[in-house]
């Protein structure tokens, strides 16, 4: 029977079958992965963002299709990660703008939305590549358009859809040299096939699990000789822009009186940082995924609008080097790793900003994990660190209170003796490691690395996301808060001011040492008064000052 109308609940329906497919199909969609440099996660990203839409959806089942429309393009937004996730979410952004009034659509208003779609998300893009998923949903939305206006029915039109996004998926090497000279189609482009063919599976009265995906022609395109091939085209020292930087800014009214947004500006500032921009904006945030050389100055950018959340920084010169690496020669590489023999001990610590993980790096952590108050690692992240370590004994400092279970948890999976140190804070985490002693027992170490974190005292200086009253102490939002040992005894509007009542707190007869770690948006001259003030107030103390780089915290102090 011919489906003139699509309302909401078929429109739901379809949603969740092409997640599905594409859910079963990431592995694949990732072996593919070459363009524009080798995050080498395409499906998996694309997956999760396509997911984060469909869950959205499903918690708002409705029978206007704008209203689920709107569903879809929020849960995307949320959950859009990589390249490939952010324009898959600007597709479905365009075309649920384009039914957003509407209760149900026809053929000619589907195609349209699709074409909206198309338009919206090449605007996203601040330089627009042909061959990838931009070109397979141009090119498939065009034909959308076309069949729409004589064919009635939404079924035929998604059916003619499916078949040109196959065709031009099978053009991209076409388009793109890189796809060409290895062999493989792109890999965005990939995802979407299978978004669109769980689509098609919904309306013809199919479902996914019975509906075989048609892998890329000629095996070359799925397996890992091919998957080895595409890596090893690209050279690690060739990658200009070495991390993989993906964040959201909540706008705040009061700095955007200062800096209106627009987001025009906005991505033509962000471009001078490095590629692969895309930028997605709604009336309450907006969301940024680039390759840059200088995360850290990317995220002061950022923060010029409103504050931070969502932060993920990846280093694709590493991510490169594994993937080339384990492809080359997955058994031999297998074979190697068991032959090779163990460290008697590794240390894993938890970091917040390039600087403090150049400090642990110093002073003897052998892996360190980007994290910290809203970047909290998965149990999957440490476990993988405690791998890399390849040791007898792994200690791990989560230098954050809500990142130690997640330690623990990962230490009760994995095989190797891992020992948490049940740090709280970055100058916990000094105090711990500095404290290990390369001679000494497991047990002995750990006695000591505990007893070091009571011998250190810790301060920060923060600022308050809401208006609130702890212990006795009235905070408004935006003050600066003074924070000794995770009690909050100073909020005021001064910054300077909240860091010297702080450390008037903290420094009393027995202070030796005061360690300054200043943030990625404190400024020299700051860092500078501060340290003047105290060799003037408590001249036995000794000063030490380094560029942590965090954000969030201007200044974190350490006192022994």
């Amino acid at each position: 029977m011919a489906i003139k109308t699509l309302d909401g609940r078929r429109f739901a329906r379809m949603i969740l079958q092409g997640a599905q497919h594409l859910a079963n199909n990431a592995k694949a969609v990732d072996a593919l992965n070459v363009f524009p440099v080798p995050d080498g996660d395409t499906g998996t990203n694309m997956n999760l963002s396509m997911t984060s839409g469909a869950k959205e959806v499903q918690n708002n089942i409705h029978d206007h299709i704008g209203k689920v429309g709107s569903a879809l393009a929020r849960g995307l937004l949320m959950g859009a990660r990589g390249n490939s996730g952010v324009i898959l979410s600007q597709l479905f952004r365009g075309f649920a703008k384009a039914i957003e009034a509407k209760k149900e659509i026809n053929s000619v208003e589907f195609a349209a939305a699709l074409e909206a779609g198309v338009e919206t998300a090449y605007k996203a893009v601040m330089k627009p590549v042909e061959g990838t998923i931009l070109t397979v949903a141009k090119d498939a939305a065009k034909r959308a358009v076309a069949v729409a206006k004589k064919q009635p029915d939404i079924t035929l039109v998604m059916e003619e859809v499916v078949k040109e996004a196959k065709a031009s998926l099978k053009r991209t090497p076409e388009l793109l040299p890189v796809l060409k000279e290895v062999g493989v189609v792109d890999s965005g482009g990939q995802g979407l096939v299978y978004v669109y063919e769980g689509f098609l599976a919904e309306l013809k009265g199919e479902t996914v699990a019975n509906v075989p995906a048609e892998q890329p022609s000629m095996q070359e395109l799925v397996n890992a000789e091919h998957h080895k091939n595409a890596q090893s085209h690209i050279n690690t020292e060739d990658i200009e822009f070495g991390y993989c930087t993906e964040f959201m800014v909540r706008f705040e009214q009061d700095k955007l009186k200062n800096n209106p947004f627009t987001e025009e500006k906005f991505r033509e500032d962000l471009s001078r940082f490095g590629d692969s921009l895309l930028v997605i904006a709604d009336e309450e945030l907006v969301k940024v995924h680039i390759h840059s050389e200088q995360p850290g100055e990317v995220l002061t950018y950022g923060q010029r609008y409103g504050s931070l959340i969502n932060i993920k920084i990846e280093n694709m010169r590493q991510q490169h080097e594994n993937i080339v690496q384990e492809a080359k020669a997955p058994l031999e590489a297998a074979s190697r790793a068991q032959k090779k023999e163990k460290e008697k001990y590794g240390i894993v610590a938890v970091t917040m900003g390039n600087g403090i993980a150049n400090l642990f790096k110093s002073i003897g952590a052998h892996i360190v994990i980007e994290g910290g108050q809203t970047m909290n690692p998965s149990t999957e992240d440490i476990v993988k660190a405690i791998e890399q370590v390849n040791a007898e004994t792994v200690f791990v400092l989560p230098n954050n209170k809500n990142i130690i279970m997640a330690a623990q948890q990962a230490a009760s999976v994995v095989e190797t003796n891992v020992i948490v140190i049940p740090s709280k804070t970055v100058p916990q985490g000094m105090s711990a490691i500095l404290a290990f002693n390369p001679a000494a027992s497991a047990e002995q170490n750990e006695k000591a690395m505990n007893a070091a974190l009571a011998q250190v005292k810790t301060g920060q200086v923060t600022f308050a996301v809401r208006d609130t009253s702890i212990d006795g102490v009235a905070i408004a939002k935006d003050d600066y808060m003074g924070i000794a040992d995770g009690k909050i005894i100073v909020s005021e509007k001064d910054k300077l001011a909240v860091a010297k009542k702080l450390l008037a707190e903290m420094l009393d007869e027995d202070a030796e040492i005061l360690t300054i770690i200043f943030g990625e948006d404190t400024k020299k001259e700051e860092v500078d008064e501060i340290a003047a003030y105290v060799e003037e107030t408590y001249p036995d103390v000794e000063v030490e000052v380094h560029e942590g780089g965090q954000p969030l915290y201007p200044f974190i102090f350490s006192i022994e």
